[in-house]
């Protein structure tokens, strides 16, 4: 990296920044921190864990939120010392905070309920056999690796193997503040063109993943969404081991059915069956508040799995063969560090998403 180039990153950054202070209310987080607090401090606090985790998470939050508000004038200030500096390394501080500002800077567009939330990100095999399973796969630790770098905290539910390689699918449980907003720009058919390593002929071949995201739904308010026992099923069965061998097998898999609508949430994990059961209640909800929305927007072909995981339907595609190129069909952002962005380097295209449809 250049010293232009870094200035230039620099006075991106300062630009950035000086959008986010003009929508922070200090006083206001100051209070909510003050609120939250004495929520922690109350004596019977541990009565409800999944409350009191929360509580406490928002306090962490609002926390580190004043600290770099406080922090970030002097680091940009501190790294442009750096940046004229001829024999310093100042990358490493640079890409740092950039990533923390551009993290900031994102909330300005999370604007749609549950945004602020956990999200629940299914991937699933399409079109392509065994390459669609190895690019299911490739989709599936990009997200893991996207989602360490944001300090998200993730939980593998679900990761069915393929029979010769990759996932037939997966699902992960994404915790940390705007995780729905930031993944939810995800949503969508993901298209590979490469040589495939399954075909010995060498030849081309394309591929496609199917990616659906939705808010975690455990500060849902229960009268939005309401599930009456006498609508749904109930099954428990054995669950399986990895890629469907009978090995280290229990009874506590859970597959409950929807029946006005036909909804089926299966969950098999090492998980007790009460916290499988009560993890594929969360995803039903959720799954009825998506249907709930499509229906109010009249777009069900954006909402639901119904969509064609196969040609003229993706929203971004991977070219590692003939040429190289990552590009997204809805902000027409473009890279040829293909290797990098399947590797977890998403940022700069959500931002481009973002941006693009906040102008829509």
């Amino acid at each position: 990296m250049t010293q232009d180039q870094a200035l230039t990153i620099l006075g991106e950054i300062k630009e950035k920044w000086n959008q986010i202070q003009l929508g922070i209310d200090v006083s206001k987080l100051q209070e909510e921190l003050i609120i939250s607090i004495k929520q922690s401090e109350q004596p019977n606090l541990w009565d409800n864990p999944l409350e009191a985790q929360a509580i406490l998470k928002k306090v962490s939050h609002i926390q580190k939120k004043l600290d770099d508000i406080k922090s970030i004038p002097d680091s940009i200030d501190f790294i442009q010392q750096l940046i004229q500096e001829a024999d310093i390394d100042y990358s490493e501080e640079l890409t740092s905070l950039n990533r923390l500002v551009n993290s900031y800077w994102q909330e300005l567009f999370f604007k749609e309920e549950y945004d602020e939330g956990n999200a629940l990100v299914f991937i699933q095999a399409g079109a392509g056999g065994v390459d669609a399973q190895d690019f299911a796969e490739m989709i599936t630790q990009m997200y893991l690796s996207y989602a360490k770098s944001r300090n998200f905290e993730v939980d593998v539910i679900e990761y069915i193997q393929g029979q010769e390689a990759g996932i037939k699918r997966s699902l992960l449980q994404i915790t940390g503040q705007y995780a729905y907003g930031v993944f939810r720009q995800e949503r969508g058919v993901h298209r590979l063109v490469r040589v495939s390593p399954f075909n010995a002929a060498g030849l081309r071949h394309t591929s496609f993943a199917m990616v659906q995201v939705l808010p975690e739904m455990d500060e849902l308010d229960k009268n939005d969404i309401v599930v009456s026992p006498s609508d749904i099923k109930i099954d428990v069965y054995r669950s399986q081991g990895a890629g469907g061998q009978s090995v280290n097998t229990t009874d506590s898999a859970v597959r409950i059915t929807h029946i006005p609508t036909n909804i089926v949430v299966a969950i098999q994990t090492e998980r007790s069956q009460l916290q499988n059961k009560a993890l594929a209640m969360n995803i039903l909800r959720a799954k009825l508040w998506e249907l709930k929305q499509a229906e109010r927007s009249q777009e069900t072909k954006s909402h639901t799995e119904d969509v064609s995981i196969s040609w003229g339907n993706h929203i971004r595609s991977y070219v590692l063969n003939p040429y190289k190129l990552v590009k997204d069909q809805r902000s027409g952002f473009e890279t040829t560090n293909v290797e990098g962005v399947l590797a977890g380097d998403l940022e700069d295209i959500i931002i481009s998403v973002l941006i693009s449809k906040d102008k829509n």
